[in-house]
């Protein structure tokens, strides 16, 4: 999303006017996809949308590799332009719908209630940490490595995003606070902060008469 008007320039449109004007139906289409979440999130599930988001991100990562490494080793990229933005596009619809939006609705729900802001805030802290590397980072490796590797290594870091999801996001949907914990809690791979600490029978026992006594009973 940052370089699609560079990766359109790349891919052979050399007007800096048609590859602005290409880089909006990018948008447009980041827009679409982010509105067919809404649709689809509730439907299909968190982590089914992510793997699904994921797979098209690395067949469209795996595409544009292939394209460049094309262009790079035999033919013009005239040939492959539009080609690229079709690949460029489906990479688009692909992030924009599942990775685009879900990690955040699956961020605020995995959570302990007494754990959720700071575990939230270091996730939100990761995330933008990542978007500035990638972000400082492309154009540097397209020039070390060459766009066809830069594309596949991003490839590759989706396949491992893909296994990641499988094995370690548990799926949410339609599923209370306090249900995600206890199913969290049960999971073999635990952490000691996701322990409940045990309190003393007259603590609970207090609590439970200050509950009534709030309630009226």
């Amino acid at each position: 999303m940052y370089y699609s008007p560079t990766i359109v320039q790349l891919a052979g449109f050399a007007s800096n006017q048609t590859a602005l004007l290409l880089s909006l139906v990018t948008a447009g289409l980041n827009a679409f996809g982010s509105i067919l979440s809404i649709y689809f999130i509730d439907r299909t599930g968190r982590k089914k949308l992510l793997l699904i988001s994921l797979f098209g991100v690395a067949v469209s990562l795996g595409l544009l590799a292939g394209i460049f490494h094309q262009t790079t080793t035999h033919s013009p990229m005239s040939k492959f332009g539009w080609l690229a933005l079709i690949g460029l596009g489906l990479y688009i619809i692909s992030f924009s719908p599942g990775m685009g939006t879900a990690p955040w609705i699956v961020n605020s729900e995995i959570y302990p209630l007494r754990f959720r802001g700071v575990c939230g805030g270091i996730a939100a802290t990761a995330n933008w940490i990542s978007n500035l590397i990638v972000a400082q980072t492309f154009l540097s490796l397209t020039e070390a490595i060459g766009t066809d590797m830069t594309f596949l290594l991003f490839g590759i870091v989706s396949v491992v995003g893909f296994f990641f999801v499988i094995v370690f996001v548990p799926e949410t949907k339609g599923l209370p606070i306090e249900e995600v914990e206890k199913m969290l809690e049960l999971r073999p791979l635990q952490y000691k902060f996701w322990e409940k600490k045990k309190r003393p029978e007259g603590t609970m026992e207090e609590e439970e008469k200050l509950d009534k006594k709030n309630q009226g009973v």
